[in-house]
C-alpha cells in the first residue's frame, strides 16, 4: 500500500474527527503523520515566540491547540502499539518515541516560550484569569523551572550534563538488572526436585526448558518463574539458591550496580541545589501532593507504628505453623513464600477458581455500570457504530440526568496475542473548551487482560480481575465526569503523582461490600448470589498477613525518602548501611547479610519513582479515607457520591487536591480507615 500524502492519511483526518479512525490506520500512516504535525507544531512555534505582546488568547490557547493537535496524532499510535503490537508497528512507534522525545526536550528548553510565559504571568491582568487557567500557567512555569530554565552560564550546562548522565544511568541500571536477571537459570531433570508445584507452574518450567532444547523443567529469575517456585517448591535447598541468586542480582562484576546507585544519587543531589533545593526530596515533591519530606516520613512511621504489633502477630503465626505443621524450627528468609502459602490455604480455603463461577462478565460489567449509574445520577449505553482496533472491543457512552452526553469509552477487557499486559486507563479525548467555542467531551481507553469466552460458558473472571477492572473503572471516571474545560488541567491532567491513584483505589473498596457484590455477582448457571460463607473466607483471606505487607512497602518507601534527602552518597555511610538501619526502626522480618535488594530497586533508580515510592500508600490511605464517608453515611448513598463527585473526581488538576479532600471530608485525611481496611485494627475489619 502507498503512503497517503497527509491530508489524506487517516492520522491527520483523526485530529478534525471525534475519533480516531481505527479501521483506517495503518503502520505506513505513522512516521508522515508525525513528521507532518510535528513540522507544523514547530512553526507554530517559533511563529508565538516572535510575538511582543503575549497574552492568554493569542499564546497559551494556540499551544493549547498545537498540543491538542499532536496529541490526536501520537496518541492513537500510542495506544495502537499496546493493544495491537507488529513488528511492523512496533519498528515505526520505535522511530515517532525518539522524535517525540526530542520534540518534547526542545520545548522544555525553549527560552523564548519561558519568557512569553513569565510576561502573562506577570501582566496586571493575570489574576483576571480562571483559577483553571491560572494553574494551568503556573504548572508549565514550575516544570520549566524544575527543567534548569532559570538558571544561567556554568550551571545551566551543568544541569543539563546532569540530567543526560542521570538518563544514561537510569538505563544502565535497568539494563544491569535484565542481564542478572536473565543471566540465572536452574535446571532441574528429577521429578523430586518439582514437587510441590501446581501442574501450570511445572508445564511453564517444563516449556522453558524445551524452547532452549533441554529436558527436565528450568526456573529462572523472571517473576513468572521465581515467584510461584518460591511459593511452592517443597525442596529448601533449592529455594535458597535460587532466593541467594535473586537478592544479589546486579550486585558483583560488571553488573555490580552499587557504583551507579552513588553517583546516581550524587548527581541528583547536586541537580537539586543547582535548583535551590536542600536535596533530591523535596525537588521530587515539588509536583507532588506531600507538603514536605518531614510530612511524609511522619507519615511512614505513624503506619510503621501502628502496624509493627499485627506484624509481630503474622510472623508468630507464620513461625509457629512452620514448626507444628512443617517441622522448620528456624524460619529462613527462603521459607517465607513458601510456608505462606501453606498457612493461607490451611487457614482459608478459598481458590480464585472456586469464586469464578460467580463472576460472569456481563453480569459484572453490568452490575459495575449499575453502581456508578446509581451513585452519580448517569446513564451507559453501548454503541457500536464507532471504528474500534478489535471486534472485541465495545463503545459505551455516559449521560447526564437531563439525558445529555457527556462522556464516553472504549473497553478492551480480554488477552490476546499482540496486546501488552496488565490492565490500565489511557486518555483517547480530554474535555476541552475549544477556541471554536466548541465542547469536547472527554473519551477514555479502558484496557484489560481477562479470560475470554470459551466455548458457550460465558467469561469467567476471577475476583482479583473484577477488582482490576473496578480500579481501572475509577481512573476511567476520574477522566470522564471532569467539569474542567482547560486542557492541562482537566480530567487526570495536572493531578499530583500521589493522588492520581485516589479515585481507582477507591472504586477497589465496592468490591469487598456484600452489599455491591450481590448487584452483580450470579453464578452463572444457576444465578445465584455467592454464599455468606463463600464471601466470609474471601473476605477474611483478602487481609492475610496485612502487618508484616504493610511494613514491608514502608520500608521500600522510607528507605528512597531518606536515601534522596538525608543521606550523603559522598560520606563514609553506604547505601546498605541505611537500609539497615531503616529495618531495626520499622522491621520485624530481616534478611540476610547477603541480600542486596537496594542494587535491584528499579523503581527508584530506574522507574521515576526517586522519592515518590511513597505515592503508593499515600494515595490508598486518601482512598480508604474517602471510602469511609461511604461506610459511615451509607454504601450507596447519593448525596455521598454527590459530594465525592463534586469536590474529586470533577475537579481535574485544577485545585488543590488536599483542600479538595479537606472539603470532601470536612476534615484532612487521617490513617485509620486505611489501618482497618487492612485488618490492622484492634476491632478487625468490619466493612472490609
Amino acid at each position: 500500500m502507498t503512503t497517503l500524502s497527509p491530508p489524506d492519511n487517516p492520522l491527520i483526518q483523526s485530529i478534525s474527527t471525534e475519533l480516531p479512525l481505527f479501521d483506517k490506520i495503518k503502520p505506513e500512516h505513522v512516521l508522515p503523520a508525525l513528521a507532518h504535525a510535528l513540522s507544523e507544531a514547530r512553526q507554530q512555534v517559533v511563529t508565538l515566540t516572535t510575538q511582543t505582546d503575549p497574552t492568554w488568547t493569542n499564546l497559551m490557547q494556540p499551544l493549547e491547540a498545537m498540543d491538542e493537535m499532536l496529541g490526536r496524532v501520537w496518541g492513537p499510535v500510542t495506544h495502537l502499539n499496546a493493544v495491537c503490537d507488529s513488528d511492523e508497528m512496533r519498528s515505526v512507534y520505535q522511530q515517532g518515541v525518539a522524535q517525540m522525545s526530542e520534540w518534547h526536550t526542545e520545548l522544555a528548553q525553549n527560552e523564548l516560550l519561558y519568557a512569553a510565559m513569565r510576561k502573562i504571568h506577570e501582566r496586571p491582568d493575570f489574576a483576571m484569569l480562571s483559577r483553571e487557567r491560572q494553574q494551568v500557567l503556573e504548572h508549565a512555569l514550575r516544570d520549566f523551572r524544575l527543567s534548569g530554565a532559570e538558571l544561567e552560564g556554568e550551571s545551566r550546562t551543568r544541569f543539563k550534563s546532569i540530567m543526560l548522565r542521570l538518563s544514561e544511568l537510569s538505563t544502565t541500571f535497568s539494563q544491569h538488572v535484565m542481564d542478572a536477571t536473565q543471566a540465572f537459570e536452574l535446571h532441574l531433570t528429577d521429578t523430586a526436585d518439582i514437587a510441590g508445584l501446581p501442574e501450570s507452574v511445572a508445564a511453564a518450567a517444563a516449556q522453558r526448558a524445551e524452547q532452549q532444547g533441554k529436558d527436565g523443567w528450568l526456573i529462572t529469575l523472571d517473576a513468572p518463574s521465581y515467584i510461584p517456585f518460591m511459593q511452592y517448591a517443597e525442596n529448601s535447598g533449592l529455594r535458597q539458591q535460587i532466593y541467594t541468586a535473586y537478592v544479589t542480582r546486579a550486585s558483583a562484576g560488571e553488573l555490580d550496580n552499587g557504583p551507579l546507585i552513588r553517583e546516581t544519587l550524587s548527581l541528583k543531589a547536586e541537580a537539586a541545589t543547582l535548583l535551590g533545593f536542600n536535596n533530591y526530596g523535596e525537588y521530587s515533591l515539588a509536583t507532588k501532593m506531600a507538603g514536605s519530606v518531614k510530612e511524609v516520613t511522619a507519615f511512614l512511621r505513624e503506619l510503621a507504628e501502628k502496624s509493627k504489633a499485627f506484624a509481630r502477630q503474622d510472623l508468630e503465626a507464620l513461625q509457629d505453623f512452620a514448626e507444628d505443621e512443617l517441622g522448620l524450627s528456624e524460619l529462613k528468609a527462603w521459607d517465607i513464600a513458601f510456608v505462606s502459602e501453606r498457612l493461607r490455604l490451611k487457614t482459608f480455603a478459598v481458590s480464585q477458581e472456586e469464586l469464578k463461577p460467580y463472576f460472569p462478565e456481563q453480569s459484572v460489567i453490568n452490575g459495575m455500570f449499575g453502581l456508578v449509574e446509581r451513585l452519580y445520577g448517569i446513564a451507559i449505553r453501548p454503541n457500536e457504530s464507532v471504528p474500534r482496533w478489535h471486534a472485541n472491543v465495545h463503545y459505551y457512552e455516559l449521560f447526564d440526568t437531563d439525558n445529555q452526553q457527556i462522556a464516553a469509552f472504549y473497553l478492551d477487557p480480554y488477552a490476546r496475542a499482540h496486546k501488552r499486559g496488565g490492565a490500565w486507563m489511557d486518555e483517547c479525548v480530554t474535555r476541552w473548551q475549544r477556541p471554536d467555542g466548541q465542547l469536547q467531551l472527554p473519551v477514555a481507553y479502558l484496557v484489560c487482560n481477562f479470560d475470554a469466552p470459551v466455548g458457550d460458558k460465558p467469561a469467567l473472571w476471577t475476583h482479583d480481575e473484577v477488582t482490576t477492572l473496578f480500579h481501572e473503572f475509577g481512573h476511567g471516571l476520574h477522566h470522564m465526569l471532569t467539569k474542567v474545560s482547560e486542557l492541562g488541567v482537566s480530567g487526570i491532567r495536572g493531578v499530583p503523582w500521589d493522588a492520581v491513584e485516589l479515585p481507582s483505589q477507591f472504586m477497589e473498596n465496592f468490591c469487598w461490600e456484600k452489599e455491591v457484590v450481590d448487584l452483580f455477582a450470579r453464578h452463572y448457571e444457576t444465578g445465584e448470589t455467592m454464599p455468606d460463607a463463600l464471601f466470609n473466607r474471601m473476605l477474611a483471606a483478602k487481609n492475610f498477613q496485612s502487618g508484616m505487607q504493610m511494613l514491608r512497602q514502608v520500608e521500600f518507601s522510607l528507605f528512597d525518602m531518606l536515601l534522596h534527602s538525608d543521606f550523603d552518597p559522598t560520606g563514609e555511610e553506604s547505601v546498605h548501611d541505611l537500609i539497615d538501619q531503616v529495618r531495626d526502626e520499622v522491621a520485624v522480618l530481616k534478611p540476610p547479610a547477603f541480600n542486596r535488594f537496594e542494587n535491584s530497586f528499579s523503581h527508584i533508580f530506574a522507574g521515576g519513582y526517586a522519592a515518590g515510592y511513597y505515592s503508593y500508600k499515600w494515595a490508598e490511605l486518601l482512598s480508604a479515607d474517602a471510602f469511609a464517608a461511604f461506610e459511615e453515611e451509607g454504601i450507596l448513598n447519593t448525596a455521598t457520591a454527590a459530594r465525592f463527585r463534586g469536590h474529586i473526581l470533577s475537579i481535574g488538576g485544577s485545585s488543590n487536591i488536599m483542600d479538595a479532600f479537606t472539603a470532601f471530608r470536612g476534615r484532612k485525611p487521617t490513617v485509620e480507615a486505611l489501618l482497618r481496611h487492612s485488618g490492622l485494627t484492634a476491632q478487625g475489619d468490619s466493612h472490609g
